[in-house]
């Protein structure tokens, strides 16, 4: 037994549950105190560092411990980063991501190094040294963006490629640097580090996702699935150093790597995200604040100067920089001020060149001191400069965020106002519950309003006791797994003399607009293929039906691919289906491929393009159904097959529809599919659907129908 007087109250303290205690109680009160008085939380962690660090009432050492947790925090954020932005539209900003790094590495490059060469009596190479610490920066207040839920944002998007293609240049800089001052610059180190830069990224970003598909499908277990992505994302960060290159360029490239396995909406997505910003970040920014020393600000006018000069041309150079790239490409202030903020900080990359320079030994002074490549006025300035720069940029990236935020959830509260999507589960058979209720929350927009019912129905026909125990392990699975995605879903228990019948009664009493039920186990073994109670279903309603088989886990499929029918322009449930569809492509990241005849790909066309977000998407030409197996050739196992059908005697209905249940329950079997039934229930007699000659004239009738069916007018 432990009494009070035996434990070591000296400070620093050393006692590692004392330690850790008082870490978290830090992470816990620090926020909330300073989001009282209005300033943002990462703040209030350095702040919070600065007081109990070394350099304020000793309270820690920054010792190995919290140095190991900082550098796992400042991966982190790296990391949520590559796997939180919006792949379609990282590609499309690929050029302006490149346009801003180059902005933000040379503007800065050559301001600093006018500035320091003239204004601090400093060699060239200590010059460039110095501006290349200006030029580089790091996504501290990138926690802030995903709080407030737009880190897909372009401005956001293109600024993470931007920090990449900085910060690989700065660091660059730095070897050349080092390099020359040791002599070691030949063309073999260059030829060298590309060669290894080649290999680690071409392991990162192809041998990763490989061993990934392996993973997610073999092994379903939340802990190992959570471990298994922190391995690769430390294994990627130590091949990047090995390959010469920073660890923090190999987390964001896992990131990549890994983002179209983790679904924004999976329980998975939820638990990285919790563990990084409960504990990983907040240590970080912790060990930040530990970093900064005021005692440099009575230590002389020489590390002032240094200090005051570093801070005013890391902050103008960085605003110069977001200015530009605002005019480049036309962007709204608050784009340019969330840019701005969000490339101010300096902290990671910065500190590497900063140690290294100091670190390095010219020679000798007659006295016997060390003539260091960056002296100890740079490295106190550069302490500084982290604590201002971090400051500005948690207040900017703050300001300009809730700005956004605002801007954004006012389009969307005016979206809602008609607002009447609501999505209905049938949950049967335990075994498919969760992959049903992950497409269901696939067909909704990430962050979406719009309820999502699971309903089980207890048919009183059968044995209702057995039959409402299993129904309440399924919602109970249901609740928990909407639960781990930090997502809502309303758990329905329903009565009925057949389940058809609690199917209809739940569908008119809650205005369902889209049905997901599994397909039927017998579905590949008899002549029923969907089933008497899907049969029945599309007989007695015209809601949006989708019938799933799931033979792997939804984020391990590398296409989606949608076969449409003729005339399908021309339904009601066109342009609800078609935006499903694309939700599902956008929230997992896969590539889109519809198949269909040319009037009916060209007002896709039409709708994708006048899209806020248009997708990339493949279409394709298809017109004879009756060589629908050429699928079965061009569908891979790990392929989402979408195959749009019609309740018989609508628009889009044609006979070789009928032989679907044959042609899937033979050549499909081991596929992934979704019979997907649009809502069918418009008036259609005065629909002229005579052949055209001229495919321009049935455009122009199929554009100006779907125009009046959607609008009215």
């Amino acid at each position: 037994m432990v009494f009070l007087s035996e434990l070591n109250f000296e400070l620093p303290l050393r006692n590692p549950v004392i330690i850790f205690s008082l870490v978290l109680f830090i992470i816990l009160f620090a926020p909330i105190l300073f989001n009282r008085i209005k300033v943002p939380h990462i703040i209030g962690l350095i702040l919070a560092g600065i007081i109990i660090g070394p350099y304020g009432f000793n309270l820690l050492l920054r010792d190995s411990s919290i140095v190991l947790f900082g550098t796992v925090g400042l991966l982190y954020i790296m990391f949520t980063a590559g796997l939180e932005i919006d792949l379609e539209e990282f590609k499309k900003n690929r050029v302006k991501s490149l346009v801003f790094g180059l902005y933000t590495f040379i503007v800065p490059m050559i301001l600093g190094i006018i500035a320091v060469y003239y204004l601090l009596p400093f060699n060239l190479p200590s010059t460039i040294l110095v501006a290349s610490m200006f030029a580089s920066h790091t996504l501290l207040a990138y926690p802030i963006v995903s709080r407030y839920g737009i880190s897909r944002n372009r401005s956001v998007t293109l600024t993470i490629g931007g920090t990449i293609i900085t910060d690989i240049l700065a660091l660059l800089v730095l070897a050349a640097i080092v390099g020359t001052t040791k002599g070691d610059i030949t063309s073999a180190f260059w030829i060298r580090l590309a060669v290894a830069s080649v290999i680690f990224a071409a392991i990162v970003l192809f041998v990763f996702p490989i061993i990934a598909r392996w993973f997610f499908k073999k092994f379903d277990d939340n802990i190992s699935q959570y471990i298994f992505v922190l391995a690769l994302v430390f294994l990627g960060s130590f091949l990047a150093e090995a390959a010469g290159l920073e660890a923090i360029i190999g987390a964001f490239l896992s990131g990549l790597a890994l983002n179209k396995f983790i679904p924004h909406s999976s329980p998975l997505m939820n638990r990285i995200d919790f563990v990084g910003h409960a504990l990983f970040i907040p240590f970080f920014l912790i060990g930040v604040g530990m970093l900064v020393d005021f005692s440099v600000l009575f230590k002389g006018l020489g590390a002032l100067r240094v200090a005051a000069v570093m801070i005013v041309v890391a902050v103008i150079s960085k605003y110069i920089a977001a200015w530009f790239t605002q005019k480049t490409f036309k962007l709204g202030s608050e784009e340019r001020q969330l840019i701005f903020g969000l490339s101010n900080a300096r902290v990671g990359a910065t500190l590497a060149v900063v140690l290294v320079g100091y670190n390095v030994i010219l020679g000798e002074t007659p006295t016997g001191d060390p003539i260091r490549l960056l002296n100890e006025d740079v490295l106190n300035g550069t302490i500084l400069m982290i604590l201002v720069t971090c400051t500005i940029s948690s207040f900017s990236v703050e300001k300009a965020s809730r700005k956004i935020a605002l801007l954004e959830t006012a389009t969307e509260s005016e979206e809602e106002k008609n607002l009447t999507d609501r999505i209905l589960i049938s949950l049967a058979y335990p075994e498919n519950v969760v992959n049903l209720v992950d497409l269901g929350f696939l067909l909704q927009p990430h962050k979406s309003k719009s309820p999502l019912y699971a309903l089980h129905v207890v048919d009183e026909q059968e044995k209702a006791e057995n039959s409402s125990s299993v129904g309440k392990k399924m919602l109970e699975t249901v609740t928990r797994h909407a639960a781990a995605t930090d997502n809502s879903i309303i758990p329905l228990t329903r009565y009925d003399m057949n389940i058809t019948n609690g199917i209809i009664y739940t569908i008119k009493e809650h205005s369902i607009t889209d049905v997901v039920i599994g397909l039927h186990h017998m579905a590949h073994e008899g002549h029923h293929f969907l089933g008497p109670l899907a049969e029945k279903l599309l007989e007695r309603t015209n809601e949006t039906i989708y019938i799933y088989q799931s033979t792997q886990p939804v984020n391990t499929l590398k296409r989606v691919i949608v076969a449409v029918p003729p005339n399908a322009v021309f339904e009601q449930g066109f342009h609800h289906w078609f935006t499903r569809i694309r939700t599902i492509a956008r929230e997992t990241g896969l590539p889109l491929h519809i198949y269909g005849s040319t009037n009916v790909l060209d007002v896709m066309k039409q709708l994708n393009e006048e899209d806020g977000a248009p997708l990339n998407i493949t279409f394709i030409r298809f017109d004879d159904w009756q060589e629908f197996l050429i699928f079965s050739r061009e569908v891979r196992q790990d392929d989402l097959f979408i195959i749009v059908s019609s309740r018989k005697g609508y628009l889009s209905y044609i006979p070789e529809l009928d032989k679907l249940p044959k042609y899937l329950s033979k050549y499909f079997l081991n596929n992934s599919f979704i019979i997907l039934y649009p809502s069918q229930f418009q008036d259609y007699s005065n629909a002229d659907l005579k052949p055209l000659e001229n495919n321009a004239e049935l455009l122009d009738k199929a554009g100006k129908y779907v125009k009046k069916i959607f609008t009215g007018s």
